[in-house]
């Protein structure tokens, strides 16, 4: 597998995670917690850990497909025990590599040796806060606080939105911006979610001020997680009308 992954196969690998995420029922801090340890952190700097290190791994030499299965299952693993007080057993993760992943069978060992691999590629930085969906989370119970209509923003929404910015390379590299990110995700849920007679709060303004990010900033990002989400369907055009209008503005 060459270095770079091919962006067929890093979808189908966060479409498996997202997959086991939703098979295990993990809560969404692990889903997306796992998610920015695999496809954030993991996968950009493991061709620089292959290359800088003599460790002769047969999970990492040759790359394959289902080893990357593996450790997206284990970021999941690692998330889990950061964040639940009683964390997924290994034993839970093999069943479902065993009914998952077809190319390859992994044992228990397999998945305790790519747990510290995993770690020793992110030089076992796994802190988790700096997250986009921890601040869209705060962001959201602020909300509530402040406004009736934030009642109506659809939390499922705004989660569908955070898997599918995953889908291009493009748009998951707004996860390097958490805070910025977190904020256009609250502000394209309101637009997408409230009908529009509801549309009583000025949203953009408020989330300017909470945050500190810039409201061009977000309106960029907006515009392209609509774009994204919308496209080629004409219905981006009218949402993207609708910056102009009080509640964003």
């Amino acid at each position: 597998m060459n270095s770079r992954l091919p962006s067929c196969v890093r979808l189908r690998l966060l479409e498996f995670l997202i997959q086991s995420a939703r098979q295990l029922q993990v809560r969404p801090i692990v889903k997306y917690s796992a998610l920015s340890l695999f496809s954030d952190r993991f996968c950009p700097a493991l061709s620089r850990f292959r290359q800088s290190n003599d460790m002769e791994s047969w999970l990492l030499h040759p790359l394959r497909e289902s080893n990357l299965q593996l450790f997206s299952l284990v970021s999941i693993w690692i998330s889990s025990k950061i964040h639940d007080s009683q964390p997924l057993s290994v034993k839970s993760l093999k069943l479902l590599g065993d009914k998952m992943i077809k190319e390859q069978h992994f044992t228990t060992r397999d998945f305790l040796e790519a747990e510290v691999l995993l770690m020793q590629v992110l030089g076992f930085e796994i802190g988790t806060a700096n997250i986009a969906f921890k601040f869209l989370e705060e962001l959201f119970v602020e909300f509530e606080g402040v406004a009736r209509v934030g009642q109506l923003v659809n939390v499922e929404a705004s989660m569908d939105i955070m898997d599918l910015l995953y889908e291009k390379e493009e748009t998951s590299l707004l996860y390097y911006s958490p805070r910025n990110l977190a904020a256009s995700i609250l502000v394209a849920t309101y637009v997408v979610t409230v009908p529009k007679q509801k549309w009583e709060f000025p949203v953009l303004p408020w989330v300017k001020f909470v945050t500190s990010c810039k409201e061009e900033d977000v309106l960029n990002i907006v515009r392209d997680i609509l774009k994204h989400i919308f496209e080629p369907s004409s219905s981006v055009e009218e949402l993207q009308g609708s910056f102009g209008t009080y509640p964003l503005h």
